[in-house]
Parts: C-alpha cells; sequence; structure tokens
C-alpha cells in the first residue's frame, strides 16, 4: 500500500478529535463530533470516542473480509458501547459520536461506507473524481444555522447563536427527517451509505474529514479535481497548508460564515497501482 496521511488539530494546543488509520488494504477515517467544553455524559471524550471506534472498525474489516462494511461498524458500535456503559451515561443527548468512512479492497472492488459528512473521493484515469458525502447534517444545518452566519465568528454573539444551533441539531441527530452519525446504537449503521467500485477504474482513494474539504465545500474556491490535482501535486500536506491560509484569511469568518475559524483536518491519500 501506498498511503500519505497528514492530520492537523482545530488549534495547536486543542486534541484532535479526527482518527485515520490503515491495515494491508483498508483504511478508515472517523471525525468526532462533540463541542468543546460542553457536557457530554462521557468522561473518556470525544477523541476517545472517534479513536476507539476506528481501531475496533478497521479491526474487524480486516479480520473478516467476507463480512459487510455496515455490520463491522455495528460490531464496533458494540464494542466502544461495552467499554464504557457502565462509567458513562450514553442515553445522555448529547453523547459523544462520529462521522465514518471506510474503505476494504477486495480481489476486484472496492467496497466503501460513509457515514456523516466526512468525504471519500475516488480518483479515476485522466484526473477525474468522484466524492461520495453523506449530506443529510448539511440539508439539516442550511435550515437552522441562518442566525449563526450573520455573526462574526469568534464573537460572543456568535458563540450564542451557534450553541443554539447545536443544541437544535443534537435533536435531530439519529431521527427520521434528521442526519445520522455513529454514536452508542448500532442501529445507525444501517443507514451508511455503502457501495462497491471496480478496483482496475480506480488511481487512488482518498479518505477526507469536513476540515479538510473546506476549499470546496465550505469556501468554494475548488472542485473536486482541483482537490485531487493539489493532493497529487503537493500531497496531504500541502493541502492541509492551503485551507489553513484560507482560514486564517477569514478569521472573523466574513466571507466564508461557518461555526468554526479552523477545524480539524484529516487527509489519508491511498495511491493504487
Amino acid at each position: 500500500m501506498n498511503v500519505v496521511l497528514a492530520s492537523l488539530p482545530a488549534e495547536p494546543d486543542r486534541q484532535n478529535e479526527d482518527f485515520a488509520a490503515v491495515a494491508p488494504g483498508a483504511a478508515v477515517l472517523l471525525d468526532g463530533a462533540g463541542v468543546a467544553g460542553a457536557e457530554t455524559g462521557c468522561i473518556h471524550g470525544v477523541a476517545w470516542f472517534s479513536s476507539t471506534l476506528g481501531g475496533l472498525l478497521l479491526g474487524g474489516i480486516t479480520a473478516d473480509p467476507a463480512r459487510p462494511l455496515a455490520d463491522c461498524l455495528a460490531d464496533a458500535i458494540c464494542g466502544v458501547r461495552s467499554l464504557h456503559e457502565d462509567t458513562c451515561d450514553l442515553a445522555y443527548r448529547a453523547s459523544p459520536t462520529s462521522t465514518v468512512v471506510a474503505v476494504r479492497a477486495g480481489a476486484d472492488a472496492l467496497e466503501y461506507l460513509v457515514l456523516g459528512d466526512s468525504t471519500l473521493l475516488l480518483a479515476h484515469g485522466e484526473g477525474e473524481a468522484t466524492a461520495v458525502t453523506d449530506r443529510r447534517l448539511d440539508e439539516v444545518g442550511k435550515r437552522l444555522r441562518g442566525p449563526v452566519d450573520v455573526l462574526r465568528t469568534g464573537s460572543l454573539e456568535h458563540a450564542a447563536a451557534l450553541a443554539e444551533y447545536r443544541e437544535a441539531l443534537t435533536g435531530l441527530r439519529n431521527r427520521t427527517g434528521g442526519f445520522w452519525i455513529a454514536g452508542p446504537d448500532p442501529r445507525v449503521a444501517e443507514h451508511a451509505f455503502t457501495g462497491t467500485v471496480p478496483l482496475d477504474s480506480l488511481t487512488s482513494v482518498t479518505l477526507l474529514s469536513d476540515g479538510a474539504t473546506r476549499l470546496v465545500d465550505k469556501f468554494a474556491l475548488a472542485d473536486w479535481c482541483d482537490l485531487l490535482a493539489a493532493l497529487n501535486s503537493s500531497g496531504p500536506d500541502g493541502l492541509l497548508r492551503r485551507v489553513r491560509e484560507v482560514e486564517d484569511s477569514d478569521v472573523d469568518g466574513r466571507r466564508w460564515p461557518r461555526g468554526k475559524a479552523c477545524d480539524d483536518a484529516t487527509v489519508l491519500h491511498w495511491r493504487l497501482s
């Protein structure tokens, strides 16, 4: 496997809640979801949840290549639950959650699973790219975040509006008409996007957290083919540097309204022969 991985926390002194890992023929990326400083009901924290779930998922999809990825995710969620259900309140409405992207290469096809707003970027010949992204959270967010986007990022007013927005989102989490994300209930795995792609049609496979896709879906400064070209020319490190440059040019969110000036950003780029 030829894999390059880069990851940056939103702030240098803050724990990175993204997680990415590879094993022969497989890779996972998770973006832990939580609100800094907010009560989650879990003594371990969001970073622990995403990394523990990611590790168990990667182990599961490589240990049993015939088991569907959604079933492997459900198994991993059950495994994490068993590790902290005696110490943490898993019924708490703001308990830690995580997006999930997982891929596994078989003899002829690449299997994939996407849950939440992280992205799988599939590269074909001649620089063509296809993005697989779960947009259900974005669709819900567009209905709710108007009061947030008119305020300066980092201001007290913005923080208050953002807290109300996140509270409203929490009420729509893992329910019909809302959005789906990995948490304490293994049944959410049934709502993941899954599929297969012929291996011989691919030149690379890239897993990205939403902090790494901002040039496309937040700032509209690039499309997916541009993102792929940047990865091929400067690698994941170069892509993340460019994201940070743009974020730093608009720290108050006037040009590009957003909840956080910077976000955890992770890229796992797997080149196929």
